[in-house]
């Protein structure tokens, strides 16, 4: 055990398949009358954010805007931009419907709105904020980011390229609400990569160096439910027992991640979207098993035991101890399989569009990413080129 680590998750959850309706006694308590809703237009256009308005509709709230477009990869300006309309329409709390660029996007614009900023820029880095936000109330519709209950957000700056790293426990949204009925809708392709990405997560939160007992216990759930739904929620979509238990697994692989932080997938995987703008959840999936294969030995005994929530007790208990290891890595090769047949998720950056002549500028920028710090193994630009070059055939 560590002889002293840190863990927290300020983040109040409501789970469950009426959990909507219990969002107008949240707005009480943090007494919230002129909420501004952040979306996309995926998401307004499926319904989800009328659900959201219909079942608040005994809430003495006014909602003083609602802006649908926020971009897949949402950036420096576009938060600028909403900020402004935050502060013209006296707005007093920010409500967030949608993936992990909605979420962040809106934890960018309680920096501004907060702090009263003009750039989201000046306050990129590691616990630059000193004191609390505005209410934030999270309501997530795909299970992967677990940006929902995370103290980080992710913004791309379109200046330079660069995907912009933001940490502060302040960050953590006051409210999360994990509803099935806001997933329900998610294609199959999409719920296949962001389940990955909850996956990831866990994986990371498991292995990386600031892991503790606390964020290995939400990590290891996390992976046992995403393992167990993943493939047949992929198939159908429909089923709400399964919706719910996937988006409470990427929850607690959020919580995990928020405190144990994240490694060399997520290098690669930022660096990949700011350089070829490959999704998220594409990138984790791709990157998953090369990361793994080269922070071997580093980590074998962690994955010796996340086999077990992975792929259960019987093949656990007939592998081998010493082949355990590897075992998890081939059963993460085989579930990629899987998705790749039912849904096409690409397996290989060639297959997600990448360019050769990107693979050099990706290393690049993998290598200055700040989720490299806890990576449990050292990486040069070269090491990183041919995991890269790896991922890429």
């Amino acid at each position: 055990m560590k002889e002293y680590f840190e863990f927290q998750n300020k983040t109040k959850i409501l789970a469950g398949k009426k959990a909507l309706e219990n969002l107008p006694s949240e707005f009480d308590n943090f007494r919230v009358k002129r909420p501004i809703i952040l979306t996309d237009r995926g998401v307004n256009k499926a319904g989800l954010v009328d659900k959201v308005i219909k079942a608040c509709g005994g809430a003495d709230v006014i909602f003083s805007a609602i802006i649908d477009d926020i971009p897949q990869d949402s950036s420096t300006e576009e938060v600028n931009k909403i900020a402004e309309i935050y502060n013209e329409k006296k707005c007093d709390g920010i409500i967030a419907i949608g993936g992990g660029s909605v979420i962040d996007t809106a934890k960018g614009v309680n920096i501004l709105v907060s702090e009263k900023g003009k750039d989201l820029k000046e306050f990129a880095g590691a616990e630059r904020l000193k004191r609390p936000l505005r209410p934030l109330f999270v309501i997530p519709t795909t299970a992967g980011t677990g940006s929902e209950v995370t103290a980080v957000a992710v913004i791309k700056d379109d200046k330079s390229a660069t995907k912009l790293l933001f940490t502060s426990r302040y960050l953590m949204p006051d409210v999360a609400v994990i509803d099935p009925r806001m997933t329900i809708t998610l294609p199959a392709y999409l719920t296949a990569l962001t389940a990955m990405d909850a996956l990831t997560h866990a994986i990371e939160a498991y292995t990386c160096l600031q892991k503790n007992l606390f964020s290995d216990v939400y990590a290891w759930k996390a992976i046992e439910l995403i393992s167990k739904n993943i493939v047949e929620l992929v198939k159908n979509g429909k089923d709400k027992e399964k919706r719910l238990e996937m988006a409470i697994a990427a929850t607690m692989a959020g919580v995990a991640f928020s405190n144990s932080m994240v490694g060399l997938v997520h290098s690669l995987g930022h660096a990949a979207g700011a350089v070829a703008k490959i999704p998220h959840g594409v990138a984790m999936n791709i990157f998953l098993p090369h990361v793994l294969k080269f922070n071997y030995e580093e980590i074998k005994e962690e994955l010796k035991e996340l086999l077990l929530p992975l792929a259960g007790e019987e093949i656990y208990v007939k592998t081998n101890e010493k082949e355990r290891a590897r075992k998890f890595i081939e059963k993460i090769e085989e579930l990629q399989e899987k998705l790749n047949k039912l849904t096409k998720l690409p397996k290989t950056l060639k297959e997600a569009g990448v360019k050769e002549e990107q693979l050099e500028k990706i290393a690049e920028k993998a290598i200055n990413d700040g989720s490299l710090t806890l990576n449990p193994k050292d990486v040069t630009k070269e090491e990183a080129l041919r995991i890269i070059m790896k991922a890429y055939k």
